[in-house]
């Protein structure tokens, strides 16, 4: 089952109190105040995990409460910190407070981790309280509360193409034969429930990510049919790939209407690189790339996925896109880039 919106409840643990105490010993009648100060209380982290691609696990379990803080002891010894809880998330999670829709964090790499709820501080004990004037304090300090809060957990796919098409395009089909993904495949619309990823090999260990999201109908951006519910996974893509069967009434008509359905859902995602791809060609017998109006388009591709006809020229224009474009993200800002004043 694909998982990709929670809501979760996590509690840092309390600090520890401080230790009202007063040192006794043989031969030491004036030993004075010894009372420690109580341990931290466990913060509650969000951290990246290879291993996840979904959040199923939080529907199963949606409280989570790190360890308190022990209180402190007499000879000023203070309470040992409460354990932090790790709760870990696949790449591409978006944290927000689930009261205020606050953006708390996004989990985007391996390695990445911020703490969601600070655990509470340790109470002072009585020897922290000493002073000139005041040689014999009894006073000492509660333990403060853990941070609680209920926080929503968004899961945003991260690819390096997105498939876009509408209901039995073929990209499943396309995803199962370049990668080793295996998608739900059927004669039938709607398919696909939820997005897949694959990962694409190429010659010298060269390989790249592809998304495959539900099929897109008219008023996806609306929220009519599965589009809206799974847009959101293509937003982190780095290009799009537009699916058309061959065998459709209107190539053109097809192709605008998906271009429309993402330019109202996000203008962000519509300006990303994009290429058309034609799929069924074995249902013609032949190679034939129609005549289509893509402005901007990097590429126009004919294939047939089971026939895997035309699949290593779009593998390669994919790849060669994508070089392009970490060239320019990794080159470095120079002078000339600065913006005017």
């Amino acid at each position: 089952m694909f998982v990709d919106r929670v809501i979760v409840k996590v509690e840092a643990g309390t600090g520890g109190s401080g230790q009202t105490s007063f040192r006794r010993e043989r031969f030491t009648p004036m030993g004075g105040p010894d009372g420690g100060d109580g341990g931290r209380g466990g913060n509650v982290i969000v951290c990246a995990d290879r291993n996840l691609t979904t959040l199923l696990d939080y529907t199963y379990r949606d409280a989570w409460k790190a360890e308190r803080g022990q209180h402190g002891e007499g000879s000023n010894r203070t309470g040992r910190s409460g354990e932090d809880i790790v709760l870990p998330v696949p790449q591409g999670t978006i944290i927000r407070d689930a009261a205020t829709q606050e953006l708390l964090g996004e989990i985007l790499d391996i390695g990445d981790s911020f703490v969601v709820a600070k655990g509470g501080r340790g109470g002072k004990g009585n020897a922290f309280f000493v002073t000139a004037t005041h040689q014999s304090p009894r006073e000492w300090q509660p333990g403060e509360e853990g941070d609680v809060r209920s926080l929503e957990l968004e899961l945003k796919l991260i690819a390096d193409v997105g498939l876009v098409g509408q209901p039995n395009a073929g990209k499943s089909t396309l995803l199962s034969v370049i990668s080793a993904a295996r998608p739900k495949i059927a004669n039938y619309p709607f398919t696909t429930l939820s997005p897949n990823l694959g990962v694409v090999p190429l010659s010298d260990h060269r390989s790249f990510v592809v998304a495959d999201i539900p099929g897109i109908i008219e008023g996806a951006h609306e929220g009519k049919g599965l589009g809206l519910q799974f847009l959101r996974h293509i937003e982190r893509t780095r290009m799009l790939a537009f699916v058309i069967p061959i065998e459709s009434d209107d190539w053109q008509t097809e192709l605008d209407q998906l271009r429309h359905e993402i330019t109202e859902y996000s203008a962000e995602l519509a300006a990303k690189p994009y290429c058309v791809v034609f799929s069924k060609l074995d249902l013609l017998g032949e190679h034939y790339i129609p005549d289509i109006n893509a402005p901007g388009a990097f590429g126009l591709f004919a294939i047939s996925a089971p026939g895997r006809i035309g699949l290593d020229t779009m593998l390669d224009a994919w790849w060669r896109q994508l070089l392009s474009m970490r060239a320019v993200e990794e080159r470095p800002t120079t002078q000339d880039d600065a913006p005017l004043p």
